[in-house]
């Protein structure tokens, strides 16, 4: 794992985390573009992080190629974000709107299977 380069796959994550955020909430009163630095820096941090545990994965169950990441990054999607996620949903008060909550799973779906091909690919 240490060729890695855990920050060129953190920034990849951010970059389409980015794209995804900008098209899907364009026509809504959440601007993206005035995001303070300091909550960007924090993404990417949180980025590197899961890049980090991904690429364990990606190693531990010698997986190489992009079939297989993709299996992995929605078993890994479903376990964790997406049920995590769930349960905020749910006891949150006021509700997540529906729309937003699945802009977000989705979200976090795109970026797992970026990062997951990615890290198999680049073994």
């Amino acid at each position: 794992m240490s060729e890695i380069n855990y920050l060129a796959v953190g920034l990849a994550a951010f970059v389409v985390s980015t794209v995804w955020y900008s098209l899907l909430l364009s026509n809504t009163t959440t601007d993206r573009m005035n995001v303070p630095a300091w909550k960007k820096l924090g993404e990417l941090v949180r980025s590197l992080v899961v890049a980090a545990v991904l690429a364990s994965f990606v190693v531990q169950l010698d997986i190489n190629d992009w079939r297989d990441a993709v299996q992995l990054g929605i078993v890994v999607w479903i376990g964790f974000p997406a049920m995590l996620f769930a349960g905020s949903v749910l006891w949150q008060l006021p509700p997540i709107p529906g729309k937003l909550a699945a802009i977000h799973a989705g979200d976090w779906l795109v970026k797992l299977l970026v990062m997951a091909v990615i890290l198999s690919v680049w073994r």
